[in-house]
C-alpha cells in the first residue's frame, strides 16, 4: 500500500510498507538460500535479462499498487485547506476508513501473489525453463511464506498507525453505526496462531523433503553433509520462527491491549467522578464495541447527572436526593419542623413602576441571596410564590436544631439583604424590604400532587400559622417575627422581644409571638422596647 498525500499518517504508513516488504524479501532470500536451495539448481546465474525482468515486474507492481491505493484512498483525503470535510459526512469515506488495514494487507498480499506468479510461472515460460514442481515451490516460498508474513505485519502495523486517523472520521466514536465486515479478535488470533504454527512446520517439511531426496543418491560423506545442513536449517527455522513469533505476537497484543488500556483508564476517571471523559474507539471489533458501549454508558451517566442537577434546581438537592433514593414516599411522613415564610414589602407598586424584565432580574437576584442564606443553615426552600419564599428546617432530613437553624437563617437573610440593597443604591435603584415569619410544629411532609406532576410540600396547621405570623409584620411594623413554639425550642433565644399575643386568621386562639431585633430589622433591641 502506498500512503497518499493529505494524511498525517503518510510517513508512518510508508515506513510500515517498506519494513514489511523488506522482511518479505529477507524471508524469500533465506528460504531459497537455506530451506529449499535446490529450487534454483540447474538455473543459470542471474544476468541482464533477469535483472531487467525484475526491474520491469517490480516497477509494474509498484505502479499498479500505487494507482489502486490512490484511487481507493481518495475519499479519505483531506481537503486542500486541511479540514476534515470529507470525513464528517461521507458514508463511503467512513466505510473505507474502517477498512484501511484490510485494504493495505489485501493489496500487499495481492502484490506477493503477482510476484510469485511472475517468478514461478511467467519468467520460466519466457525463458523456456518452466517446471511445474519448481514453479509450485517458488510460488509457495514467495506467496505463502514471505507474502503471508508481510500481510500480517502490514495489517497490524497499519491498524496501529491508522487509529490516529479514525477520530477524524468518527468524532463521536460511533464505529458500530457503519456496516462493514468486522475482523473479530478471535479470528485475528486464530490466523496469527495458524501462521506462526503451520508456516514453520511447512518450511521444515519442505527442507526435510528436499534433503531426503538428496540423500537418495548421495555417498556417505555427502549424506553426512546434508544431515548437518538439515540440522543447521532446523536451528535457523527455530530462531527465525521465534523472532517472527515475538514480532507478530507483540503487534497482535498491542492491537488488543492498547484499546483495553484506554478503556481501563477511562473507567478509572469515571470512578473518580470525571463524567466528561470519552474512551477513544480505535478498532472495529469486540474491543471497539466495548469502548462504544462504555461511551454510551458515560453519556447516560452525564445525562442522568444533568437531570439530577436540573431536578435539584426545581425541587432543591435535599428533596431531589430524597425522591431519587425513594425515601420521599407519596403517603407522606410526620415531621417536627420549623417553617419560615419571607415576603417582599411594597411589591405591587414596585412591579407597576418598573419594566417586567428588570423586575424579574431583580427578583431572581433577591431570591438567589435568600436561598443561599437558607441553604447555608441546612434549610430547604420549598417554593417561590410570586415574591414570597416558603422554607422548612428539619425536613426532608430530620434535624434536632431546626428552630435555631431557622432563626440563624433569618439573621443571615437580613444581612444579605442589607448588602444587596447597598449594591442597589449604588446603581440608583430603590432598596427592598421584606418580612419574615417563623413557626415550629408538626406537619406531614411528602410528595403531593397528581399522577402526572408531584411537588414536595408540607401539610398542617403549622404551615398556615407561619404564613399568618409573617403577615403580622405589616401590621406591627416589624421585620422578623417568631412564634412562642419556636422560641421554646431555641438553644439561645437572644435578641427576641416578646410582643402581645395576637389572633391570626384561621385560628380561634391567640398566638404568642416575639420580634427579632438587629441592625437589619425595623425592630429595636429588647432593652429599648417595653415588654
Amino acid at each position: 500500500m502506498t500512503a497518499s498525500a493529505g494524511l498525517p499518517t503518510r510517513l508512518p504508513l510508508m515506513g510500515i510498507v517498506v519494513a514489511g516488504n523488506l522482511v518479505g524479501a529477507l524471508l524469500t532470500f533465506a528460504y531459497f538460500r537455506y530451506v529449499d536451495p535446490t529450487v534454483n539448481e540447474g538455473v543459470a546465474a542471474p544476468g541482464a535479462a533477469d535483472i531487467g525482468f525484475f526491474a520491469l515486474s517490480f516497477g509494474l507492481l509498484f505502479a499498479v499498487g500505487r494507482a489502486m491505493s490512490r484511487h481507493w484512498m481518495r475519499p479519505l483525503m483531506r481537503s486542500d485547506d486541511g479540514s476534515a470535510a470529507p470525513a464528517s459526512g461521507d458514508g463511503r469515506a467512513r466505510r473505507r476508513a474502517l477498512l484501511v488495514p484490510v485494504f493495505a494487507a489485501a493489496l500487499s498480499f495481492g502484490g506477493w501473489i503477482a510476484a510469485g506468479l511472475a517468478w514461478g510461472v511467467l519468467w520460466p515460460l519466457l525463458t523456456a525453463g518452466f517446471d511445474p514442481w519448481r514453479a509450485l515451490r517458488q510460488i509457495f516460498a514467495i506467496t505463502f511464506v514471505a507474502g503471508s508474513f508481510v500481510t500480517a505485519i502490514i495489517f497490524f502495523g497499519t491498524e496501529r498507525v491508522w487509529r490516529a486517523e479514525l477520530a477524524r472520521f468518527f468524532p463521536r466514536g460511533d464505529l458500530g453505526a457503519v456496516r462493514v465486515p468486522r475482523l473479530r479478535v478471535r479470528v485475528r488470533m486464530m490466523v496469527v496462531f495458524l501462521l506462526l504454527s503451520l508456516m514453520p512446520l511447512a518450511m521444515l517439511a519442505v527442507a526435510a523433503l528436499t534433503r531426503a531426496n538428496a540423500l537418495l543418491g548421495a555417498d556417505p560423506a555427502a549424506a553426512a553433509g546434508i544431515v548437518r545442513n538439515l540440522i543447521y536449517v532446523v536451528v535457523v527455522l527455530a530462531l527465525g520462527g521465534m523472532a517472527a513469533s515475538v514480532g507478530l505476537s507483540a503487534l497482535v497484543a498491542g492491537s488488543v491491549a492498547a484499546p483495553l488500556r484506554d478503556v481501563q483508564r477511562a473507567m478509572a476517571r469515571v470512578r473518580d467522578g470525571a463524567l466528561e471523559v470519552r474512551c477513544p474507539v480505535v478498532s472495529n471489533d469486540e474491543i471497539g464495541a466495548v469502548a462504544e458501549g462504555f461511551n454510551r454508558m458515560v453519556e447516560g451517566l452525564r445525562e442522568r447527572e444533568r437531570i439530577r442537577e436540573t431536578f435539584g434546581k426545581y425541587v432543591s438537592p435535599q428533596v431531589r436526593d430524597e425522591i431519587l433514593a425513594g425515601r420521599a414516599a407519596d403517603t407522606g411522613a410526620t415531621r417536627d419542623v420549623t417553617i419560615l415564610f419571607a415576603d417582599l414589602r411594597d411589591f405591587t407598586p414596585w412591579v407597576e413602576s418598573h419594566p417586567a424584565a428588570e423586575v424579574v432580574a431583580d427578583l431572581n437576584a433577591y431570591f438567589a441571596e435568600m436561598d443561599a442564606a437558607i441553604r447555608a443553615q441546612g434549610g430547604l426552600v420549598l417554593q417561590f410564590i410570586g415574591d414570597e419564599i416558603e422554607a422548612v428546617f428539619g425536613a426532608p432530613v430530620a434535624s434536632a436544631g431546626h428552630a435555631d437553624a431557622a432563626l440563624a437563617a433569618a439573621r443571615a437573610m437580613g444581612e444579605r439583604l442589607n448588602a444587596f440593597n447597598a449594591a442597589r443604591r449604588a446603581q440608583g435603584k430603590p432598596a427592598l424590604r421584606h418580612g419574615i415569619g417563623i413557626h415550629s410544629g408538626t406537619v406531614i411532609a411528602g410528595n403531593i400532587g397528581s399522577s402526572e406532576r408531584l411537588s414536595y410540600a408540607l401539610v398542617g396547621d403549622a404551615v398556615n400559622v407561619a404564613s399568618r405570623i409573617q403577615a403580622l409584620n405589616k401590621t406591627l411594623g416589624t421585620t422578623v417575627l417568631v412564634s412562642a413554639a419556636t422560641q421554646a425550642l431555641l438553644a439561645s433565644p437572644s435578641n427576641l422581644s416578646p410582643l402581645p399575643a395576637t389572633r391570626v386568621k384561621g385560628r380561634a386562639s391567640e398566638v404568642a409571638i416575639y420580634a427579632l431585633a438587629g441592625p437589619w430589622t425595623d425592630t429595636p433591641a429588647p432593652s429599648m422596647r417595653s415588654t
